[in-house]
């Protein structure tokens, strides 16, 4: 069995939300800052480091939102997702930056953003009480996700 370990982070201020325009590569549209876990860094630090790398931002206080991961059974493979929010930060946004350029959205405009459907899925589950878990079964012939589960506590 393969595990990766990957963080995301959504950064709150008010009725905005910090995303990427991400441009490059197969997953274009708006995301949250994140990205992999370095060992041995703890998935907080990953958060943290993450947000800082791609945004110029240090946030404190994360709040875990929780998992998204995908199982690739052809593959043996486990992607897992942690997931954050943070209303709390310091610094100075980056101009641009190698993930996408960091944009402030008010979060009446988020339904009109181009999203992958994994970042769309989990959106509003960051604004509720608890924490969730969803599971994707990667479809490998199509190279898409495919059945899912969602779990909220």
């Amino acid at each position: 069995m393969n595990y990766r370990l990957w963080t995301v982070c959504l950064i709150q201020k008010g009725d905005y939300v910090l995303l990427l325009d991400r441009q490059h590569d197969d997953f274009k549209g708006y995301i949250p800052p994140g990205g992999k876990v370095e060992f041995p860094e703890s998935l907080t630090e990953a958060a943290i480091r993450e947000v800082k790398e791609e945004t110029g931002l240090e946030v404190s206080h994360l709040q875990y939102k929780g998992l998204y991961e995908y199982v690739n059974p052809a593959k043996n493979d486990r992607y897992m997702i942690f997931n954050y929010k943070a209303d709390t930060f310091s610094g100075t946004l980056l101009e641009d930056a190698r993930e996408g350029k960091p944009v402030w959205v008010h979060l009446d405009e988020v339904d009109n953003l181009p999203m992958q459907p994994s970042i769309r899925r989990r959106f509003p589950l960051f604004f509720e009480e608890g924490t969730f878990e969803i599971q994707v079964i990667w479809d490998e012939e199509k190279n898409e996700e495919g059945t899912f589960s969602m779990k909220k506590t």
